[in-house]
């Protein structure tokens, strides 16, 4: 049987070469053959993961770097099940990605007679962490589903989108069908009316606070300007790492879940919050309960759900960040305010944060600081490890999304080896720097062969503490047995060579910097091992 022209699956990869996408991760099954049929024809890069969930990690970061959607090719049943955590962890942080998936021929769904990768209903298991999931039942249906895809990955919040394409559906035949891209819609900016409010506030406020979220990074220079305008201390989430320079006089620290960055909020008598949950992981780090404020609160967000959660906002700016900020520098008096509160409240509260970081937390910062100011503005792409933890409290990005990790929200394992691959291959001309403890790199190790494979040239550390450190340390503060977090660790050097990837180990901040300088042009991937007993002695 000779296969269609231009068939379904063909269709598929030229529209997402219309909307410029470059590359896809996905391993190829029988359910997806067909995908591959068209993908070898096509300018897009296909790179193979080890395991599913690998997939949808280096599409996060690929996303998070590049700032266009990750794409991924996975098969039905188990390739969805295993790219679950992935998505759940891009769905927590509205990173855009689009998983096109395979299911059962449309004759065969729902019957539970055993076919292969069979499942009683594939969209329901994955509906929890997407923005939506469509079964496409018509050939002529791809164009329209794709638009509205990308649609909300351009001017709506950014999560994961599922597409699933029965098997026989795939292979259909495709006569007459436009491929070329739908215009997209233009972010929105906020109503005029909230805007004045917001202004008027703003305008009268001594004491101006800014929290702001991942939900703003690409409005980095519009919001240093209202921050020196406002001449209001500024606090960045996670995700927002990077949006005022690291020297800036009016970066705090991340303190939003300290006492005194409590006490510093309190003291504000407006705070201006965009694109952020204001959520526990970033806010509530050290369980002091839920932040609350006594000042009026004025959200500025792309979902209209998060702008009515639970902390009353006064006024509600429904809207793109990098737009609303520029209609509020608009509406706002010209003359900037005194400097007296913005930089010696963050003067002082910065002080006071880290003064608080105990030896161990400051020697790990000595090490995330040493790797930034070793290399040109590097992005490190970081796990749920201790080191990176430290860097929730003190980091400072030398640019937006140049730091990004499983550390808060969905907080995931696994994730930094995998998301470090697809950021490279997003800002190939950046260092990137894989920061994982030796727990959470067990979960994805294989991956390192992906990246030998492809050629991408990443710098891994591993934070080698024996152990599942912060659970530990966790339960231990609690008076609980330790059991299950003193692991057996491999052999990292062995492993490396297993993988053919060089290893090195260094000892001290001097060896670090130097390995790290000699390293950062490589093009394969280089593994860097730090024994955390070394770093912690000081």
């Amino acid at each position: 049987m000779s296969q269609p022209a231009h068939s379904c699956a063909q269709a598929l990869v030229r529209l997402l070469e219309g909307y410029g996408v470059d590359c896809v991760f996905g391993i190829p099954g029988v359910h997806t053959v067909e995908l591959y049929r068209a993908l070898a024809d096509s300018q897009l890069r296909h790179v193979s993961p080890r395991h599913e969930q690998g997939a949808g990690f280096m599409a996060d970061g690929y996303a998070r770097a590049s700032g266009k959607p990750g794409v991924c090719f996975i098969i039905t049943g188990p390739g969805m099940t295993n790219i679950l955590t992935a998505m759940g962890q891009a769905y927590a942080d509205s990173i855009p990605m689009l998983v096109i998936s395979t299911t059962s021929r449309r004759e065969h769904q729902r019957l539970g007679h055993g076919y292969l990768h069979e499942m009683p209903d594939q969209r329901a298991t994955i509906s929890g962490v997407c923005a939506f999931s469509h079964s496409l039942q018509r050939v002529d249906e791809l164009p329209e589903v794709f638009a509205r895809a990308f649609a909300l990955f351009s001017c709506a919040r950014p999560r994961p989108v599922h597409i699933e394409i029965p098997l026989d559906v795939l292979e259909m035949s495709v006569s007459g069908l436009d491929l070329s891209p739908r215009p997209l819609p233009l972010p929105s900016v906020p109503a005029a009316k909230p805007l004045e409010q917001a202004a008027v506030l703003l305008g009268k406020a001594q004491k101006p606070l800014i929290l702001a979220g991942g939900g703003a990074k690409q409005a980095a220079k519009a919001l240093k300007r209202l921050a020196e305008q406002l001449q209001a201390p500024v606090a960045l989430t996670t995700n927002a790492r990077g949006l005022l320079p690291p020297e800036h006089p009016l970066l705090l620290d991340g303190v939003q879940s300290s006492g005194h960055g409590r006490e510093l909020i309190n003291q504000a008598d407006a705070v201006l919050a965009i694109g952020t949950e204001l959520g526990e992981t970033d806010y509530d780090f050290f369980a002091l309960g839920p932040i609350s404020f006594k000042a009026p609160l004025i959200r500025l967000d792309i979902d209209p759900l998060q702008l009515l959660s639970i902390q009353r906002a006064e006024v509600c700016l429904l809207g793109d960040a990098k737009a609303g900020i520029e209609a509020l520098l608009t509406a706002l008096p010209a003359q900037p305010k005194s400097k007296d509160w913005g930089e010696n409240a963050v003067k002082a509260v910065n002080q006071q944060e880290r003064t608080s970081w105990t030896k161990r937390g400051a020697a790990m910062q000595q090490v995330l600081d040493c790797v930034r100011d070793s290399l040109s503005a590097p992005i490190i792409v970081g796990d749920s490890t201790q080191p990176v933890y430290q860097g929730t409290l003190g980091y400072r990005a030398p640019a937006p999304a140049t730091w990004f990790n499983a550390s808060t929200g969905f907080g995931t394992l696994g994730y930094a080896l995998p998301a470090g691959i697809g950021a490279k291959l997003g800002k190939a001309h950046c260092p990137v720097v894989v920061l994982a403890g030796d727990g959470g790199l067990q979960f994805t190790s294989s991956e390192l062969i992906s990246a030998k494979e492809a050629g991408i040239g990443i710098l891994l550390l591993i934070w080698n503490n024996r152990c599942y450190g912060e659970i530990r340390d966790y339960m231990a503060a609690r008076d609980i047995p330790l059991l299950g977090v003193d692991i057996h660790t491999p052999d990292f050097s062995a492993l490396a060579a297993a993988y053919q990837v060089p290893w090195q180990r260094a000892r001290n901040l001097d060896e670090l910097a130097g390995l790290l300088k000699g390293l950062q042009d490589s093009q394969e991937p280089q593994v860097i091992e730090l024994s955390a007993a070394d770093f912690l002695s000081v």
